[in-house]
C-alpha cells in the first residue's frame, strides 16, 4: 500500500495545529455561541419575560446611544486607552530589567525566581476570593495593615524629584519615573508572566555568541544591545500584546459593561458597548504588532 510521505512543513504545521486544538474546541463549543448572541443582543433591545427573553429589532441605536447618550462610557473608554499606555512600558522594562537579572548565574536564583512570580499568585482570583470569603488573611490584622499603609506612604517623592530635576530630565520624565516608583507593586504584580516569559527568550539566546563578542572586546552594554535585545525582540512583541489585552481585562470598562447588563438590565447596550470596546482593543492590537513587528529580529 502507498504511504504519502509528509514533509516537514507539514509536520510543523501539524504539531502547531495541535497546539491550538483545545483552543478550537472551547471555542467552538463554548464561546462562539454566547459570541454570536452578544453580536445579535447589540442590534436589539432584550426584554425579559416569563420563561426567557424576547427581542426587538432597533438597528444601531445601542451603539448611538453608547458613544453620542451615555454619559460615561466614552470617558471611561478613553480614560482606560490612556492608563494602558501609560502603563504597559512600565511593566515591560521592568520585566526585562528583572528577566535580566534573574538569568545571572548567582546562589539562590530559583528562589529569587519564585519570590519575583509570588505576587502574580498572591493577585489571583482563587486567592482574592479566599481572602473576601474570611478563609485567609495576608494582613493578618487591622494594625498590620495600617502600619503597612503608613511604610508605602513614608515614600520621600520630594527628594526623587529634585535629583532628577538636578539630573536635568524633563518634566514628563520625571512625572513617569516617580508614578512608576510610587506603583512599584502594582508594576511586580503585572510582571510575573512577562518576567518568565522573557527569561524563556534570554535562555534561548546562544552562548557562543556572547563568547564571540568578549572575544571581539564587547563591552556589556554593547553586547545588550547588539546580542541580546535583538534576539528578544519576538518575545516583547508577545508580552506587548499579552500586557495590553491582560490591562482591558479587570478595566473600569469591564465593570461599566458588567453593571449595565445585570444591574441595569440593559442587556442590548452593554452588548454594543462590549463591541464597541472589542474593535477599540482590537484595532490598538493591530496596530501596535504591525508598527513594531517591523523592529522584530527573527534569528535563523
Amino acid at each position: 500500500m502507498f504511504k504519502r510521505k509528509i514533509t516537514l512543513t507539514q509536520k510543523r504545521s501539524l504539531v502547531g495545529f495541535s497546539f491550538i486544538l483545545p483552543w478550537l474546541f472551547g471555542f467552538v463549543f463554548l464561546f462562539a455561541v454566547p459570541l454570536i448572541q452578544s453580536i445579535n443582543f447589540s442590534f436589539n433591545e432584550l426584554k425579559v419575560v416569563q420563561g426567557g427573553y424576547e427581542l426587538n429589532f432597533i438597528g444601531l441605536q445601542n451603539f448611538k446611544e453608547a458613544l453620542f447618550v451615555n454619559a460615561n462610557f466614552n470617558r471611561i473608554l478613553t480614560e482606560s486607552v490612556g492608563t494602558m499606555a501609560w502603563t504597559v512600558p512600565m511593566i515591560l522594562f521592568f520585566s526585562l530589567f528583572s528577566a535580566v537579572l534573574l538569568n545571572q548565574k548567582f546562589r539562590g536564583r530559583v528562589i529569587a525566581r519564585a519570590i519575583f512570580f509570588l505576587p502574580v499568585l498572591l493577585a489571583s482570583g482563587a486567592i482574592s476570593a479566599a481572602e473576601t470569603a474570611g478563609l485567609i488573611s495576608l494582613t493578618g490584622s487591622s494594625e498590620i495593615a495600617q502600619e503597612l499603609g503608613k511604610m508605602q506612604s513614608g515614600f520621600n517623592t520630594l527628594s526623587l524629584i529634585t535629583m532628577l530635576e538636578n539630573a536635568g530630565l524633563p518634566i514628563w520624565i520625571i512625572d513617569y519615573i516617580v508614578d512608576a516608583v510610587t506603583r512599584i507593586y502594582e508594576i511586580i504584580r503585572s510582571s510575573g508572566v512577562q518576567i518568565l516569559i522573557f527569561l524563556a527568550a534570554l535562555q534561548s539566546v546562544p552562548s557562543t555568541m556572547y563568547e564571540v563578542a568578549r572575544m571581539e572586546g564587547a563591552t556589556a552594554y554593547e553586547s545588550f544591545w547588539k546580542i541580546t535585545f535583538p534576539m528578544v525582540s519576538p518575545l516583547i512583541l508577545t508580552n506587548i500584546i499579552y500586557t495590553i489585552i491582560d490591562s482591558f481585562s479587570n478595566s473600569t470598562v469591564t465593570q461599566t459593561i458588567y453593571e449595565t447588563a445585570f444591574r441595569t438590565q440593559d442587556f442590548g447596550l452593554s452588548a454594543a458597548m462590549s463591541w464597541l470596546y472589542t474593535l477599540v482593543v482590537s484595532l490598538i492590537l493591530v496596530v501596535i504588532g504591525i508598527t513594531v513587528s517591523r523592529k522584530v529580529f527573527y534569528h535563523s
